[in-house]
């Protein structure tokens, strides 16, 4: 059975075992927040219950319905619906339209636009009942620039940008925030070998920030969306 009173705010951070998604759960985890992340490898799992005690970590994979379904029942029942959900979980693949394989424009939006969709539906029907909510999507730069190599990840990405705005405007009576952070290249593991210096890219705790800090705004207020970029610009500019 859901708990229904939780003892304190929370919030669930999906692809929040590393990058982006574990500096927002830190953040969060920090101010005193029932924090939970999920992922697809254990090994990483655990490696942020050790990085984060307190942490409430579990496996899915969120390009499977079935899994997203199961989690989203452990979940309600370890914090009833929480307070904040962050849809995290995505993928990179980099490629060209005209050359891509065709079934990495199925696997690009399975992970980046479809994992985001059936989490936030699983979830909606509490905060709707509760009548708040903050839901922030982690879209991207290439929600709204396309990149030579982008390929289908530009294309799933747009369409989690425009998720997004619709969702907006259908919870707009009920008290449910949303909204879009588009963080530009950000220093994460996704990275790893490219010959640019740290300095080149975002830290992962500045992402983190804005998303603390959106989610703070009054009741009154919300952040529609939030472009962020490497202060030199976007790599490659």
């Amino acid at each position: 059975m859901a708990n229904d009173t939780p003892t304190a705010d929370s919030i669930l951070v999906t692809g929040g075992s590393k990058g982006i998604g574990l500096a927002i759960a830190r953040r969060f985890l920090a101010e005193g927040y029932a924090t939970i992340v999920c992922a697809r490898h254990a090994d990483a799992l655990e490696a942020a219950r050790v990085a984060l005690p307190g942490l409430h970590a579990f496996e899915c994979d969120m390009t499977r319905a079935e899994d997203i379904a199961r989690f989203a029942g452990r979940v309600g029942e370890l914090v009833g619906t929480p307070d904040v959900l962050v849809n995290n979980a995505g993928a990179y693949v980099p490629g060209q339209l005209h050359a891509e394989d065709e079934s990495v424009l199925e696997q690009m939006l399975a992970t980046n636009l479809f994992s985001a969709y059936r989490m936030t539906r699983a979830l909606l029907p509490g905060m709707m009942a509760r009548g708040s909510g903050t839901i922030i999507n982690v879209c991207s730069t290439a929600s709204t620039t396309a990149y030579p190599d982008g390929g289908s990840y530009c294309i799933a990405k747009h369409a989690l940008h425009g998720f997004s705005r619709t969702l907006r405007e259908e919870m707009k009576p009920h008290g449910i925030r949303v909204v879009s952070l588009l963080p530009g290249a950000t220093l994460t593991a996704s990275w790893e070998g490219v010959d640019l210096p740290p300095e080149r890219f975002m830290p992962a705790e500045d992402v983190a920030e804005m998303a603390w800090a959106a989610h703070r705004m009054s009741p009154r207020t919300v952040v529609e969306e939030i472009l962020m970029r490497p202060f030199l610009g976007d790599i490659g500019s």
